[in-house]
């Protein structure tokens, strides 16, 4: 017999001249024994491993290996882990990243046996081949960091391997805005089309889009002037789904100007017009945003729709968010401080205002250097 047992756990192999470590994992999940061993060129390391391995033991930090692929465990993940406690648009743009991407290259690789290498390999891949921006790569790198570190939680993997890999660096996208002078060229184009109360309420208030597709009557109060902003209409592919704002601070509530009172005030009357001439036909949601009918109107398809009036009118290229922008930078323009700016925006802290609208930091230093150069003068 070529291999005999000289120690407890070790054996050796007089033919292939090797040593043999036995090491006993217990039984796995369907209650089968998990036995592996493992092949050392001398006796001390043989005896190096098997202690290594006792420690570890003792410690409870040796796992019991699993067949469990990548995709196995994703899968679980969303199901089971996140399902019950993400928005249906978080999971939607989880699974898709999964479904487009993360499965296709890596989902057939054994989850204990995920390395870094695997991933800053799958990153180079995604922003070489792939072309992606290194905000996108990062949006992946932050779905597997949450999806392996609860691996870590749930005694699968001892250690996430994106604690160890050199994920992109996000880079600030410039987002275009306009100044008072196009905004209100951009008003007046718009006037008595459908697109005007979608136009005002984004550069007037600077709803978000989902904002102003959610925002109901019965949130718009003429009476007091203010229109309360509690919930959100937004699309999951081709699902439209209705939730609540963002966040807490989201929750809020505007102050109507005249050209918003009046503008909304006949709306409603037009609606009401609408809706006695259709009787039956017309769809009573309560909604502010939709169409002749009162069917309302997609997210998607009020952005598409705001992209090519712009460039049908031949305006400077700006995206129906560019709006929201623009109200953060023509209020900034008339003195309005950022905290005020980021509480109208609905901004949990002044630090978010001032990091997505880094271009009002800059603008609010260069007027505070030009007031201390004045009064050297």
């Amino acid at each position: 017999m070529a291999r005999k047992k000289i120690e407890p756990n070790i054996s050796y192999d007089d033919k292939r001249r090797s040593y043999y470590v036995y090491m006993d994992y217990g039984v796995d999940e369907t209650g089968t024994r998990v036995r592996k061993y493992k092949t050392y060129p001398n006796l001390n390391a043989a005896r190096k491993a098997l202690r290594e391995f006792h420690v570890e033991r003792s410690m409870n930090q040796n796992l019991v290996p699993r067949k469990l692929t990548l995709s196995d465990w994703l899968e679980y993940w969303m199901k089971e882990v996140i399902g019950p406690n993400r928005a249906v648009t978080t999971l939607y743009g989880y699974r898709k990243i999964i479904e487009n991407h993360l499965d296709p290259a890596l989902g057939d690789v054994p989850l204990q046996k995920l390395t870094p290498s695997h991933l800053q390999s799958y990153y180079t891949m995604l922003l070489r081949d792939k072309e992606l921006s290194p905000n996108t790569v990062r949006r992946h790198h932050d779905l597997l960091s949450a999806a392996l570190h609860a691996a870590v939680r749930h005694d699968v993997l001892l250690r996430s391997p994106t604690e160890r890999v050199e994920p992109p660096r996000t880079t600030q996208t410039e987002i275009g805005y306009y100044g008072p002078s196009e905004l209100k060229e951009l008003y007046v184009l718009v006037q008595d089309t459908w697109l005007e109360v979608i136009v005002k309420l984004a550069g007037s208030l600077g709803l978000r889009r989902e904002e102003i597709c959610g925002l109901r009557w019965d949130c718009v109060d003429f009476q007091q002037r203010k229109i309360h902003i509690c919930q959100a209409r937004t699309a999951a592919g081709a699902v439209i789904v209705e939730k609540e704002t963002k966040t807490r601070s989201s929750t809020r509530a505007l102050y109507m100007t005249d050209d918003l009172y009046y503008l909304l005030k006949r709306e409603r009357a037009r609606q009401a017009e609408n809706r006695l001439r259709m009787g039956s036909l017309w769809k009573d949601t309560g909604l502010v945003a939709v169409d002749q009918r009162g069917r309302p109107y997609s997210p998607n398809a009020v952005s598409l729709a705001f992209t090519r009036f712009i460039r049908k009118h031949h305006l400077p290229k700006l995206t129906l968010h560019g709006l929201r922008h623009t109200f953060a930078t023509v209020a900034s323009a008339q003195g309005a401080p950022l905290f005020d700016i980021g509480r109208a925006l609905g901004h949990s802290t002044p630090s978010t205002t001032g990091r997505i609208y880094t271009h009002l930091l800059d603008q609010t230093h260069a007027d505070t250097l030009g007031r201390v150069a004045a009064a050297l003068k």
